[in-house]
């Protein structure tokens, strides 16, 4: 039997939690993580107080989108932007910031189209949106890079309680013959 738990490794119950229990200690308190989820979380504010400030003036425009745009995607970053520093380090919310700071980014150049430095020197508004969108980008990457997967943060979550099924068998992973 000893060998067979030295063989399974993380996949035994309780090398398992005791491994990702010290990992997640360390893991998500990281020095180097909760710069990076300042640092990200700040970014996204930064770039949806900018859209709000840009949109809330134009929102009742006829005939252009971006106001509404704005206000709805500076609404969800910020919503991003608090999981970012509540939750548990979820590689999929790290994408999520990502893609939606660079969806704003591209959107920018996508609108401008070959005026956009004209339009990013005529605007320092949004030219602090565009830093902030760049920085917010790299540091969810980088988070999306530091951080374990998934079904490693869902077992670290479930906890001690978490080694059987609900009808004890835990040595069968819980599938039915």
């Amino acid at each position: 039997m000893r060998g067979n738990e030295s063989a399974r490794g993380d996949e035994s119950t309780r090398g398992g939690e005791s491994m990702s229990d010290e990992a997640g200690a360390a893991g998500r308190n990281a020095p180097k993580k909760r710069v990076l989820r300042s640092v990200a979380a700040q970014a996204a504010v930064l770039s949806a107080a900018v859209h709000f400030l840009w949109a809330w003036p134009r929102l009742g425009e006829l005939g252009d989108p971006r106001p509404a745009v704005f206000l709805l995607g500076g609404a969800f970053t910020v919503a991003i932007a608090v999981a970012t520093l509540r939750a548990d380090e979820y590689r999929r919310l790290y994408a999520l910031g990502a893609g939606t700071l660079l969806a704003f980014l591209v959107g920018y150049v996508g609108w401008h189209g070959a005026g956009v430095a004209a339009a990013l020197a005529a605007d320092p508004l949004a030219i602090v949106a565009a830093v902030a969108e760049a920085v917010g980008t790299v540091a969810f990457l980088a988070l999306y890079r530091l951080a374990p997967p998934t079904s490693v943060v869902v077992e670290r979550r479930r906890g001690p309680e978490a080694g059987g099924t609900e009808n004890g068998d835990a040595e069968s992973g819980g599938t039915e013959s």
